[in-house]
C-alpha cells in the first residue's frame, strides 16, 4: 500500500531558514516512493485557536481548516520540522497543531528540528514530543537535527554533510516502518 506522509513546517517568520530543512526532507521521502503534503502555516492562515476542528457543525469550519482536516486524515503519519523558540516549539506550528485531534489518532509522527546553534533544536524537539504524543500521533524515538542551519546547505538547497545524510536515510527508514506498521494495524481496527 502507498504511504501518504505530511511534512508539517512550523515558522512563518521573514527569513525562515527552516523551510530549506523540510522541503530536503520532503524531496528524501518523495525519493522513497512516499506520497507527500507539505503544510506550511504561512499557507493557511488558521486564527489563534478558539475552536477546534471538531467543534464546528459538518460543513461550517473555516475553508482552511476543511482543507488541512483532509490532508491529516488521509496521511499514515507525520514528519514536523520545528525551530526553536526559546527552547520550545514555535507559536505558528502549535498553533497549527491544536486546531485538530482526532486526524491525528494511531498514526506515528517523526521530529526534525534546526536552529543556528550547535544544538539542533533539540530542546524544542523534546517539547514537541510531548504534544504529539498527546496529540495522538506518538513520535519515534528518532530526531533529526540540524544545528548551524546557515551552514548545511549549498546554493542549490542540497545538504552538503555526509553525516546528515546518513542520519537521513536512518530517521525516514524507522518513520516509513513505523507508519507501515500503523497503516497495517488500523486496517484491523484501532481500540476507540
Amino acid at each position: 500500500m502507498e504511504l501518504t506522509i505530511s511534512v508539517i513546517y512550523g515558522s512563518v517568520r521573514s527569513d525562515r531558514q527552516g523551510i530549506k530543512v523540510a522541503r530536503f526532507l520532503e524531496q528524501k521521502l518523495i525519493e522513497r516512493g512516499i506520497k507527500v503534503h507539505f503544510i506550511d502555516p504561512l499557507e493557511y492562515t488558521l486564527p489563534l485557536l478558539d475552536k477546534m476542528y471538531k467543534e464546528y457543525e459538518p460543513g461550517k469550519a473555516p475553508q482552511p481548516m476543511e482543507k488541512l482536516s483532509n490532508i491529516l486524515s488521509e496521511s499514515d503519519g507525520f514528519l514536523v520540522v520545528t525551530g526553536e523558540y526559546n527552547h520550545s516549539v514555535p507559536p505558528a506550528l502549535s498553533n497549527l497543531l491544536d486546531h485538530f485531534q482526532t486526524e491525528y489518532y494511531f498514526k506515528p509522527s517523526a521530529i526534525a528540528s534546526y536552529s543556528v546553534g550547535s544544538f539542533g533544536g533539540v530542546r524544542a524537539a523534546v517539547h514537541l514530543r510531548i504534544i504529539l504524543g498527546e496529540l495522538g500521533m506518538p513520535a519515534i524515538s528518532s530526531i533529526l537535527p540540524f544545528p548551524e542551519i546557515g551552514n548545511i546547505f549549498a546554493e542549490n538547497s542540497n545538504v552538503t554533510d555526509e553525516r546528515i545524510l546518513r542520519s537521513t536515510s536512518r530517521f525516514l527508514d524507522e518513520l516509513k516502518w513505523y507508519a507501515e506498521a500503523f497503516q497495517n494495524q488500523r486496517l484491523k481496527g484501532v481500540p476507540y
